[in-house]
């Protein structure tokens, strides 16, 4: 080890003892990840400090060290925000796909009620059907049942006045038979008296 190494080397311990407590309390917090951002800003001081140390010793070798550091920093620094958004994004995805499964179980819902209600209002269209040819039928039966009842009467009062139109040129025909027989026995009488009469004024 040459003489600027001591000085190199007290240096890096020096920032690792300061930085002990620091990285302790992180983890202790759960704060200590690489991307962290009480864990970045601790590398960048520890990377100041180092820079700072090298200008002070006119250390090249610990300014290109904390240069790395710096870079190293930076592009964890980088990372963590690129991590960040791409969480940001799936985050923000998750919740659009959560949004988008509700929008559609709700239309799902809203299909299902309306299929419902239009089953059970085509269920009700048909039953009023059905009551309706059922009322139609109830009253084609009771009108074929009164017009059949009403042929059934006119069929009765044409018979009977028939009958009663027989019946009386029946007894037409009685009436007049027995009018002739009365002229006749009327006129057989008459003959039988001329006759007497005749006889008697004979034998006078």
């Amino acid at each position: 080890m040459g003489l600027r190494d001591i000085p190199r080397t007290a240096v890096g311990g020096y920032i690792k003892l300061a930085r002990l407590p620091i990285d302790t309390g992180l983890k202790l917090v759960g704060r200590g990840g690489n991307g962290s951002a009480a864990k970045l800003a601790a590398d960048r001081a520890e990377a100041t400090a180092r820079e700072a140390a090298a200008t002070v010793l006119a250390d090249d070798e610990l300014k290109q060290d904390a240069r790395k550091r710096h870079r190293a920093t930076d592009e964890r620094q980088r990372a963590a925000k690129l991590r960040a958004k791409a969480q940001q994004k799936s985050q923000q995805a998750d919740a659009e796909l959560a949004e988008r499964q509700e929008q559609a179980d709700q239309k799902r819902r809203q299909a299902a009620e309306r299929a419902q209600q239009r089953k059970q209002t085509a269920g009700e269209a048909a039953k009023k059907r059905q009551q309706r040819a059922a009322e139609t039928e109830r009253k084609r039966k009771q009108a074929s049942a009164k017009a059949a009842a009403e042929q059934e009467d006119r069929i009765s009062d044409k018979e009977r006045r028939a009958r009663l139109e027989a019946l009386e040129t029946r007894s037409e025909a009685l009436s007049e038979r027995e009018e002739a027989l009365t002229a006749a026995d009327e006129a057989q009488r008459l003959e039988k008296a001329a006759a007497t009469a005749k006889a008697s004024r004979k034998s006078s």
